[in-house]
């Protein structure tokens, strides 16, 4: 079996002579959630779109379930779900329609995940999708991408249209799917707490680049502004620590819980002062 579920390496993708993504080094190991965090603009989309073989890349290589996205078999095109940014549905069709069109798409296909979705997300099933809502319509997308059952979920930005109930619902089905099926899932969102309700990891990404990879977890105690003399925040340097960001007597920087007693032992000019995700976020990608 597959260890690792997407694997990018050196990837470059321009639009109009603009650099979106510059080499760009990208892995999700398999049965993991991975919240991949970037500013609008930032490429996330992009990002998504060629790992999928949706656009074509300028530079390196990617593998997706072992496969070129660009050539994927049939099989392994089974195997994935996508949800976009943009709903990409059928507006002449009623949601019964498009599911039953989709259907003959794929060798599974749960009729009673399908049905039992629609019943609770109160999706009517017989009016055309162009007279939904674009809550109903964020709805059946994420139904479409999860009825043939993939083992690899890739989720672009999956709740913007949701309310705070509906986001809710849709976050407890991705657990559920998980728990379930042991699914991979890469979930693209600008709305940090519900990365936080799901996510194993976090991927940012800033510059065409992945700044950073870690587990949501050791984020929230690790990550830190440090304050001080040029020669304390330099001294950070022989622990391994590498800035995110510097500027004359502060630096952004990720400092491993086994090492910050250490630092603050040695250098007490030195002060940290932890930060939450979102400004840890905001801090990093200015």
């Amino acid at each position: 079996m597959i260890a690792n579920v997407l694997e990018m390496r050196g990837v470059s993708k321009s639009f109009d002579h603009r650099l979106v993504l510059d080499q760009l080094d990208f892995t999700i190991k398999r049965g993991k959630i991975i919240g991949l965090l970037g500013r609008n603009g930032a490429g996330k989309s992009t990002m998504l779109d060629c790992a999928l073989g949706l656009a074509r890349i300028g530079g390196g290589e990617i593998s997706l379930l072992g496969e070129n996205p660009a050539a994927l078999s049939e099989a392994t095109r089974g195997r994935v779900g996508y949800v976009p940014q943009q709903t990409e549905l059928f507006p002449w069709m009623t949601a019964s329609q498009m599911l039953a069109y989709f259907k003959a798409f794929y060798e599974k296909w749960n009729d009673a995940k399908v049905a039992a979705l629609l019943d609770r997300w109160a999706i009517p099933r017989e009016i055309k999708i162009q007279k939904m809502s674009a809550g109903e319509k964020q709805r059946l997308a994420i139904i479409r991408a999860l009825a043939h059952e993939p083992d690899f979920l890739i989720l672009d930005e999956p709740a913007s249209s949701l309310d705070p109930a509906g986001r809710r619902d849709f976050l407890r089905e991705v657990i559920d799917v998980v728990i379930d099926r042991d699914v991979t899932i890469l979930f693209s969102t600008h709305i940090l707490s519900d990365l936080e309700r799901v996510a194993m990891d976090v991927s940012i990404l800033s510059a065409g680049k992945i700044l950073l990879t870690a587990e949501l977890d050791s984020l929230a105690g690790e990550t830190f502004v440090a304050t001080g003399s040029e020669q304390a925040l330099t001294s950070l340097a022989k622990y391994g620590v590498e800035p995110f960001r510097r500027e004359p007597g502060q630096l952004v920087a990720r400092i491993p819980k086994a090492i910050q007693a250490s630092v603050q032992t040695e250098d007490h000019e030195l002060v940290l002062d932890s930060l939450s995700l979102e400004d840890f976020f905001i801090e990093v990608t200015k």
